[in-house]
């Protein structure tokens, strides 16, 4: 019963948006985003059929798009251009040190319209066999840190993605306590393999798409081969008659959050300048890190201990 009242939620508010969806301006072949899906967390605990038997109710040839483990530069940045070209809106699952290194990232998603939910603060190996303290502790200080980043709590979902979807009944209980949406995902282009060609990312995801017909696609914005994969994804999602649906939570939050604006500073750091239309407040950021050839050992400052060669291996590209 639950289910079906969830469902009827949900597919109300998508039609209500799909009959006040405008064209996209300068682009009359953009792929576009068809309707607005509104998610209750009290309605909806576990979603993905990776993992999970639920998922959202997405009609045949429905798509939700869903990145995780960034922001990065520049990939994050070419996948929004490239997602604001074609009027599509997805959802991101932010780490909490990566929203933390790149808030002016973390902004500019929210401001562009995307949802935003948490991945954890450093996307630890193997969640699965953490101690609960330290899952508590990943969360709470992933959401904390993205909460930082954007400036308004209320601009953040009660939206969260398992780090290598390392789940447990004790961590899916303690995260339905906190009245947080668990994701996993319908369709994985796994997209971090190594030697990944952005072809062969889009092949993959089709195969798998068209398997199911419809779903949560799971890919990744600190990618370059992501970043090249996308705009061909999207042109074959369109060619093949999918339509994307950008799934927000319930309640009231904000249109947009401050922009936060870089500006050069003489001891190697950054300096972070909120952008208001009455006053601006200036913090001192992260230090920058230098471009080396050695790209991933800056990357996995972010994920001490976090991710797999395989995955270093594709931050590389």
């Amino acid at each position: 019963m639950r289910f079906i009242v969830a469902l009827f939620v949900c597919t109300v508010a998508g039609v209500s948006a799909a009959a006040s969806a405008e064209a996209c301006p300068g682009n009359p072949d953009a792929l576009g985003t068809s309707r607005v899906l509104t998610v209750n967390p009290g309605e909806f605990t576990r979603l993905g059929t990776v993992q999970y038997k639920q998922t959202l109710p997405l009609k045949d040839h429905e798509v939700v798009l869903t990145f995780d483990d960034g922001p990065l530069p520049p990939y994050s940045d070419i996948i929004l251009d490239t997602l604001a070209s074609q009027c599509v809106k997805a959802t991101y699952f932010l780490v909490g040190q990566m929203a933390h290194a790149y808030p002016s990232i973390v902004r500019r998603i929210y401001n562009e319209g995307h949802t935003i939910g948490t991945h954890s603060q450093h996307h630890p190996r193997a969640f699965e066999l953490l101690s609960m303290q330290r899952v508590e502790r990943e969360v709470d200080v992933g959401i904390d840190s993205v909460t930082a980043a954007l400036g308004d709590a209320k601009a953040l979902s009660p939206f969260f993605r398992l780090p290598g979807f390392g789940r447990t009944n004790a961590i899916e209980r303690f995260l339905e306590n906190k009245q947080l949406v668990t994701w996993s995902a319908d369709v994985d282009t796994d997209d971090w393999w190594r030697g990944s060609t952005p072809g062969a990312i889009v092949k993959r995801a089709m195969r798998r798409l068209d398997a199911k017909g419809r779903g949560i696609i799971l890919m990744h914005d600190i990618h370059r081969a992501t970043a090249m994969a996308l705009p061909i994804l999207l042109k074959e999602l369109k060619a093949n008659g999918y339509h994307v649906v950008h799934v927000t939570a319930a309640g009231e939050r904000p249109k947009s959050v401050p922009e936060l604006m870089a500006l050069p500073n003489t001891d190697g750091k950054v300096l972070l300048t909120v952008q208001t239309s009455d006053f601006s407040v200036t913090r001192q950021s992260h230090r920058i890190r230098k471009h080396s050839k050695s790209r991933h050992r800056a990357v996995h400052s972010y994920y001490p201990g976090g991710l797999s060669d395989d995955r270093m291996s594709a931050l590389g590209q």
